[in-house]
């Protein structure tokens, strides 16, 4: 029984590295670190959990005491609690401040209309999708009007169809449209990311992804040189995505070289706004082309 304490007491540290890593060291370490409190503790407070509910039963059968016990359930609890985190249940952003997530860059619009900010922010009630993710810590997700019109038609979408232009200069690091746009509002989910765009950015040596365009729409091959303006595809219902959108974010490590979607420490994103001025708009917000004087 005291090697089960010894464990327990190792999932303890596994527990305070995890959240230390998180909170305090960031990079890499952080990202590994959130992926062990939402994905790894929840299961391994479920298998100890069971484990140790079973040696309960056996003492109660045996009248022999629980002391020992204690510890272990207590630490499956704890365990088990962040499971919380993994559902949204506790909608915690992944802990790091933008002033301490450098570099951050400024973009164009992507488009020649107006589009509105449907999630994006530092906060995590108006980016709730995003900001509990380490790549996707500062992502926005763009719409036009009319949207959130509960249609199955993908023409009933403002955005469906509109064409998406490179908000910054950058080098095509990979593009892909091969992918069926899904019908609005299904579970035919065929990836995460649908069809897209990913740009390396060579000021910053970051990656700036544009996700979910159109199938068979994407005019740019990897490899090429883009300027700021030039077409990159259209809006499509590609990859998990609820109605046709325009995800786009930021982050440092190369998404070709990443072995899942979320193992990557995401950057700040700004917008120009009307005066030129970088900012990072919320939910609700418009992005129009006039920021850039288009």
């Amino acid at each position: 029984m005291k090697k089960s304490n010894y464990l327990s007491m190792l999932l303890l540290l596994l527990v305070l590295g995890g959240w230390a890593g998180a909170l305090w060291v960031h990079g890499m370490t952080g990202v590994y670190g959130w992926l062990v409190l939402k994905f790894i503790l929840p299961a391994a407070g479920a298998v100890w959990a069971i484990v140790n509910l079973v040696w309960v039963a056996v003492k109660l059968v045996k009248q022999a005491r629980l002391n020992r016990l204690l510890l272990n359930l207590c630490v499956s609890a704890i365990l088990l609690g962040h499971f919380l985190l993994t559902v949204n249940v506790i909608p915690l952003a992944y802990p790091v401040a933008i002033a301490d997530s450098k570099p951050g860059i400024t973009v164009q619009s992507p488009f020649h209309r107006a589009a509105v900010v449907g999630w994006g922010g530092d906060a995590v009630d108006g980016n709730a999708p995003h900001a509990v993710w380490p790549s996707e810590r500062w992502a926005y997700d763009l719409v036009m009007e009319p949207y959130n019109t509960g249609s199955s038609r993908a023409e009933d979408y403002g955005i469906w169809n509109q064409e998406v232009y490179a908000p910054l200069d950058g080098i095509v690091i990979a593009a892909y449209d091969e992918e069926a746009d899904i019908t609005p509002g299904s579970e035919d989910i065929l990836s995460m990311e649908g069809n897209y765009v990913y740009l390396k950015i060579p000021a910053t040596g970051t990656y700036l992804l544009l996700n979910h365009l159109k199938q068979h729409s994407v005019t740019v091959e990897a490899g090429e040189k883009v300027q700021a303006g030039d077409l990159l595809g259209r809006v499509g219902n590609s990859g998990s995505t609820s109605e046709p959108h325009l995800h786009i974010h930021h982050q440092r490590q190369n998404p070709v070289h990443t072995r899942l979607p979320i193992l990557a420490e995401g950057l700040p994103l700004y917008f120009e706004d009307l005066d030129r001025v970088s900012s990072m708009p919320v939910k609700g917000e418009l992005i129009t082309p006039a920021a850039i004087g288009r």
